[in-house]
C-alpha cells in the first residue's frame, strides 16, 4: 500500500460522523459475523442522527476508499467490512511507528 492509498482511507475516515458510521458498521458487522447473520445499514441508521441520503453519501465514500464492500439483499443494504484492508493498514501504521523518531 502506496501513501496516496493511505491519505485516501484517513481521509474518508476524516468526517466524523463518517467515522462513527464506519465505527457502527464495523461493530455491527463483527456481531452479525459472530451470530451468523448479516449486518443491514437499517439496523445501524436509527442509532445516528444524519439522514438517509447523508448515510448513503458516506457509505459511497467508505466504500471509495476500500473499507466496506456493500451488497443489496432485496430492499436491503448489507454492509462488510473489508478486513484485509484494515489489518494491511495497521501493520503499515505499526511499521511506520518503528522507524519514527
Amino acid at each position: 500500500m502506496n501513501t496516496k492509498e493511505m491519505a485516501k482511507i484517513f481521509k474518508a475516515l476524516s468526517h466524523p460522523n463518517r467515522l462513527e458510521l464506519y465505527l457502527k458498521i464495523a461493530k455491527a458487522h463483527e456481531a452479525s459475523f459472530e451470530a451468523g447473520c448479516d449486518c443491514f445499514v437499517t439496523d445501524i441508521i436509527d442509532s445516528l442522527k444524519i439522514g438517509a441520503p447523508t448515510i448513503s453519501h458516506h457509505i459511497k465514500e467508505l466504500a471509495n476508499a476500500g473499507l466496506i464492500s456493500t451488497e443489496k439483499k432485496g430492499k436491503y443494504l448489507i454492509c462488510n467490512v473489508n478486513e484485509e484492508l484494515v489489518e494491511e493498514v495497521c501493520r503499515m501504521l505499526s511499521l511506520q511507528h518503528k522507524y519514527v523518531k
